[in-house]
């Protein structure tokens, strides 16, 4: 009983920790698969193999009460700590090479998440990319309106001396 309610105190403390939570069923995954996966997640998130009705007292102590449905079967969560979108990206892709690893679902700013949800989240692309290509929106704009006070000068210049 004490152990129970250690790991459900631990559990807790995850789930309030956590910027976002993924919900997997792991049935027909070996060992070395799920440390693969582990380590391929390590620096965003931690991946626990968990007993479905500790994480429901545990989700429902953390103010969680969407994952209830998906805890069913052989359950494990991704807490996210990191970034969430390189977690949930890694996580798909592990999931195409290996099929016995199924999305189920997921929380994320609060917002219960279903298995399209978090495939959508997914497929954006990486923060550095985004910040990127919106640099060089803002360097074209820049660039073109530069271009405008440019030739307004010049015409004037022109308009001066004639």
């Amino acid at each position: 009983m004490a152990n129970k309610e250690a790991s459900v105190a631990e559990l807790t403390n995850l789930f309030e920790s956590s910027t976002a939570v993924l919900l997997t069923e792991y049935r027909g995954l070996t060992v070395a698969q799920l440390k693969q996966l582990r380590n391929t997640i390590r620096q965003d998130a931690s991946y626990a193999v968990v007993k479905n009705t500790l994480t429901k007292i545990a989700a429902n102590n953390a103010g969680i009460s969407t994952l209830d449905e998906g805890l069913t079967g052989p359950s494990a969560v991704a807490f996210v700590h990191g970034d969430f979108v390189a977690t949930a990206k890694a996580v798909r892709d592990f999931a195409k090479a290996n099929p016995n690893l199924v999305i189920k679902g997921g929380v994320f700013e609060g917002k219960s998440l279903d298995a399209d949800e978090v495939n959508k989240y997914a497929s954006l692309e990486s923060r550095e990319v985004l910040l990127a290509k919106a640099a060089g929106m803002m360097k074209a704009t820049m660039g073109k309106a530069a271009a405008t006070i440019d030739a307004l000068r010049e015409k004037l210049e022109t308009a001066e001396a004639a």
